[in-house]
């Protein structure tokens, strides 16, 4: 069934859209992750969700606990249709679950203690987490952490914009990705489901469409 509702919204779009998904999916990944708790410029999260998206990290995973939704469509451009957003109450619950996926939590912090970004061991399915603005992760999330990853800083400045330092990491180590051995490609069983997803989202209309293929 799910094979004939891929051929039949497919019907729906352009073989150049077609084609276009194809490509970017085999550019994508769920090696590497992005996490971010209780951000509260809504244009960071937003620009980090654009940048997941641009550099081939298929999901995010935002915790919402003091400020609420946190995207701005304006900002991201679209980048959230395309890029899986999964939305927590809790820091506690967003590390069960990434856990629960095989991720290794990464607190990102300037500390003396944390990893150079260059340095970064890529071997490991990794959530890169990012905190708020002024405070950085919460305790909560620095005690769990398996690891923390720096960028390094030769100013008197001490820290980057959420999203430039999301950027920045993004762009490192999905480029060692691709240049590695590592097998971080999406499952042939994960592209599949995205074309599905990314056909509906492509439809106007998706609820009649989907109507008329369950008749």
């Amino acid at each position: 069934m799910s094979a004939e509702l891929l051929a039949y919204l497919e019907e729906f779009i352009t073989e150049e859209r077609k084609q276009r998904f194809l490509e970017i999916l085999q550019q994508r990944t769920n090696h590497f992750t992005v996490a971010l708790e209780d951000v509260y410029q809504m244009h960071n999260t937003s620009a980090v969700i654009r940048s997941c998206d641009v550099f081939g990290i298929q999901s995010a995973h935002i915790i919402e606990q003091k400020f609420g939704k946190r995207i701005d469509k304006n900002i991201a451009m679209g980048s959230q249709k395309w890029v899986d957003v999964h939305r927590y109450q809790d820091a506690t619950s967003c590390i069960k679950s990434l856990r629960e996926k095989g991720y290794k939590i990464i607190a990102t912090t300037p500390h003396n203690d944390a990893s150079m970004l260059e340095d970064f061991d890529i071997n490991e399915k990794s959530a890169i987490f990012f905190g708020t603005e002024k405070s950085g992760l919460s305790s909560e999330i620095m005690r769990q952490a398996d690891g923390y990853l720096k960028i390094p800083m030769y100013g008197f400045t001490e820290s980057l914009n959420i999203s430039v330092s999301a950027a920045i990491i993004l762009q490192n180590l999905s480029s060692k990705l691709r240049a590695s051995t590592i097998n971080w490609q999406l499952s042939s069983e994960e592209i599949f489901e995205k074309r599905i997803d990314w056909s509906k989202k492509s439809i106007r209309s998706i609820d009649d469409v989907l109507q008329r293929f369950e008749q």
